[in-house]
């Protein structure tokens, strides 16, 4: 890159179940948060969400240096969540490589491995069985 390219964004993704985000960091930004063009909090409905997306950012003391835009798509609220945590977590350290040790302490940066479970034959849901009759 020469100096006279300027950087427009810092980039990121991120995955929890079904759900999948992409987070864009704007330098010189106010700390507004977007999640698929609306803010955070008519976004996201539960305050656990809202503190979920914005950890990262409070973690390594930059919540007031960027905006950020976050484009989320599949599974359900918390999962979006979640996967938009991560995919901040995961710009920041192309920002700078030394936020790696805390956000990784703090388990931003490790995918959540649970999905849900197939269903089998001759079970109702993954586990569930049909009721035993002895007759």
């Amino acid at each position: 890159m020469t100096t006279s390219e300027t950087i427009r964004y810092y980039e990121g993704v991120g995955r929890r179940k079904e759900a999948t985000a992409r987070a864009r960091l704007y330098p010189q930004g106010s700390g507004v948060i977007l999640v698929n063009d609306k803010p955070l909090t008519s976004y996201f409905g539960r305050e656990v969400d809202w503190i979920a997306v914005s950890e990262p950012l409070k973690l390594v003391g930059a919540d007031t240096r960027y905006n950020v835009s976050v484009h989320v798509k599949g599974g359900g609220i918390t999962g979006q969540a979640h996967a938009a945590r991560m995919a901040i977590a995961r710009a920041l350290l192309e920002i700078d490589p030394d936020y790696r040790q805390p956000l990784k302490a703090a388990g931003f940066l490790t995918r959540d491995p649970r999905a849900k479970e197939r269903k089998k034959p001759g079970l109702k849901r993954a586990r569930k069985a049909p009721t035993y009759t002895k007759r």
